[in-house]
């Protein structure tokens, strides 16, 4: 330590752009904005205006350039960098190229993804994220081993740093939803039985503002990039040897679950987590809930959206059926198939026919007051459903055996009869069933004619598992309504809600879609289509040389789509699968020490059993009181109204799920007026885990 006159010190600087260091005499009193304008040399012609100190020992950026040395903690140990804040950084798209953006590194991650996807043209990029690009190696290992291994980086010191610079040591903080007026309240628990009551942080919520402007003399920090990208509204064909080399294929539901442990923390720079120039970074759509997919604006996000589907799909990263798969490899056939023809996105028949689509939704609406009307004498008028169907409750160690009831579905209940002479003299059911907040999956053969659903029911009591209902339907027409209805049960809507008829219309295409036909008659050579392009590799193992035929049946269905309606049926099939949008995570409950695993979803979380992949219980957000971070011990407390849930996650960081279980809240309250602001205040209170 090195004192020069009274109260000063020689500060060692390294300007990285120049790649020497300055000694510089400074005083604890100096504002870090005036150790800015003794490093700047005004004699070079280099802008100096996106330049900020960055302290490597303390793993922070010091952008307050009010702030003096003294209240930051800078003395003369310290050993700063003068360095840009933007960086050039390599980021793969869904589409798997890789394109090098120049990202701010200084403000947080959801900050930096936001610039990204604006200079980009991809719209709302709250549902995006950055992810660190996993080997095969990450599939095999739980989060603690991988950070003894040192085969992911490890952020625990930064993120103790950064909680201990912005508020005194804790142990929980939780956050209070309400479901009902999306309310919200942030407390600070000290000790057992003793609240705080914090202070909501003011953040500004524009790009690049944390930055203050004294240094720039008013100009603003933030540099506007003026890279230019290739059209991403379109992707290559095939990805890059390096890309392809790089996916992962997990073989089991452990495996997917690790799949989650890369994703960045949003409430910290891309510095402060290790993140270097000319790094490389995944983009993806993070959360599946897609606000607003506009054909006429959303051309790129839609392509990016279609890829990462496809991705998904081609991985096994979700299950699928063969009629499935099929299906899916015919829409990604017919985008190819319009690309080589030249037709691009076929814009004018897209605007048409997204016009024709407005004008029918606008018939729909007026039907459905009509319906509404001739019932308005009635106000007691609740719509039934009911038929004769084949039911099944398994149990273990049993035979299954359907039985045949007449069944009744009215106000989200279930009623089984023995006979519909039963219903009609007013005799109690054999059976009543709630069906609010069940999963609902399908069981459906086109081949063989089978059409079963799949229901787990949640239990009366608290701490049951879900019963396990099987419903077998003779024919398709009934599936199609009874599947329609369960599916608005497990949201908690009756017959009596309008989405009825779309939710049947869009059953009844995807089964449509799935049908076999003569194959298209289609200017292209058979022995010419590689198999795995279109299929996963355990499809080609079981079809074999029938692939490229069975997809060509399947091509007769969607022959006639352009481009962009390909890609759309594309994103709206992989939307319905059973198991979309569910991320996973590998757990123990509080007191357990058997494995599980852990779904969240955009509007519930599930327990799922890791060997079977049944779901042992669910939990809406809607029931959810609160979600609270122990930091010390790495835990979860989520709070419901009937119980309160305690986990430890192994397969990633505890703050990747609280930050999943934030983000769905927050994607579940945006408004619908698209000129809105995006709110980035409120993100960081739902998801950063602290105030």
């Amino acid at each position: 330590m090195i004192h020069v006159g009274e109260n000063s010190w020689n500060l060692r600087v390294y300007i990285t752009d120049l790649q020497i260091e300055k000694n510089i005499r400074v005083k604890g009193e100096i504002h870090v904005g005036g150790v800015m304008l003794k490093l700047a040399d005004y004699d070079s012609p280099k802008d100096w205006s996106d330049h900020a100190l960055w302290w490597p020992a303390r793993n922070m950026w010091l952008t307050r350039t009010k702030s003096t040395l003294d209240q930051v903690g800078v003395n003369a140990d310290a050993y700063l960098h003068f360095t840009p804040m933007h960086k050039m950084l390599r980021v793969q798209m869904p589409d798997l190229r890789y394109i090098d953006a120049s990202v701010d590194f200084s403000i947080t991650t959801f900050s930096s993804v936001v610039q990204l996807c604006k200079s980009l043209g991809i719209s709302h990029p709250e549902e995006l994220s950055f992810s660190r690009p996993l080997e095969h190696a990450h599939l095999k290992a739980n989060y603690v081993d991988l950070q003894k291994k040192k085969l992911i980086y490890n952020n625990d010191n930064h993120t103790n740093a950064e909680v201990e610079r912005n508020r005194t040591p804790t142990n929980f903080y939780s956050k209070s939803f309400g479901g009902s007026n999306g309310s919200l309240e942030i407390t600070r628990y000290n000790e057992p039985g003793h609240e705080i009551t914090m202070p909501t942080a003011q953040l500004n919520t524009t790009p690049g503002s944390q930055h203050d402007s004294s240094f720039s003399n008013g100009k603003n920090h933030h540099h506007h990039m003026n890279d230019t990208f290739e059209d991403l509204t379109n992707s290559p064909r095939f990805p890059t040897p390096e890309a392809k080399s790089r996916l992962l294929q997990p073989k089991s539901l452990l495996e997917r679950a690790r799949l989650n442990v890369g994703w960045l923390d949003s409430s910290l720079s891309l510095m402060e987590q290790g993140v270097r120039e000319f790094d490389n970074l995944l983009l993806r759509f993070k959360y599946y809930c897609f606000f607003d997919l506009n054909p006429k604006t959303d051309a790129t996000r839609i392509n990016q959206l279609y890829e990462q589907a496809k991705w998904t799909i081609l991985n096994e990263e979700i299950d699928c059926t063969e009629e499935e798969s099929l299906m899916f490899a015919a829409l990604h056939f017919q985008v190819n198939l319009q690309n080589s023809f030249g037709n691009g996105m076929n814009t004018s028949n897209q605007f048409d026919e997204a016009d024709d689509i407005d004008a029918a939704l606008s018939e729909l609406e007026i039907s459905l007051k009509g319906q509404s009307s001739e019932h308005e004498s009635n106000i007691t008028y609740i719509p039934e459903l009911k038929d004769y169907l084949k039911l099944l409750k398994p149990k273990k160690f049993t035979l299954k055996q359907y039985k045949r009831y007449w069944v009744v579905y009215k106000d989200l209940r279930l009623f089984l009869y023995k006979i519909k002479g039963d219903q009609d003299a007013n005799l109690p059911p054999v059976s009543d069933v709630n069906l609010r907040g069940c999963e609902v999956t399908p069981e459906v053969n086109l081949m063989h004619q089978k059409y079963a659903i799949k229901l787990e029911v949640p239990a009366d009591t608290p701490n049951g598992t879900n019963q396990e209902i099987w419903i077998r339907c003779d024919h398709e027409d009934q599936y199609v309504k009874w599947m329609a209805a369960c599916r608005l049960a497990s949201k908690g809507r009756s017959l009596a809600d309008s989405a009825y008829q779309t939710e049947i219309n869009n059953i009844k295409q995807f089964l449509l879609l799935q049908k076999p036909v003569e194959p298209a008659n289609v200017p292209v050579d058979e022995s010419n289509i590689e198999p795995s392009e279109y299929f996963s590799k355990r499809l080609i193992k079981k079809l074999r040389s029938k692939a490229v035929y069975r997809m060509l049946e399947a091509h007769g269905n969607v022959k006639h789509l352009t481009t962009l309606d390909a890609k759309l049926n594309y994103i709206k099939a992989w939307q319905s699968l059973p198991e979309y949008g569910v991320s996973l995570f590998l757990i123990k409950m509080n007191g357990s020490k058997k494995e599980e695993l852990l779904g969240i979803a955009n509007n519930r979380i599930m327990r799922i059993d890791l060997n079977s992949g049944d779901h042992l219980k669910t939990w809406r957000y809607s029931n959810m009181k609160a979600w609270n971070v122990n930091w010390e011990i790495k835990a979860m407390m989520v709070q419901f109204q009937e119980e309160s849930i305690v986990f430890s996650c192994l397969s990633a960081d505890c703050k990747i799920i609280h930050e999943f279980i934030g983000g769905y809240i927050f994607m579940s309250m945006r408004s619908k007026d698209n000129n809105q602001n995006l709110n980035e205040e409120l993100f960081h209170k739902l998801t950063s885990g602290w105030c």
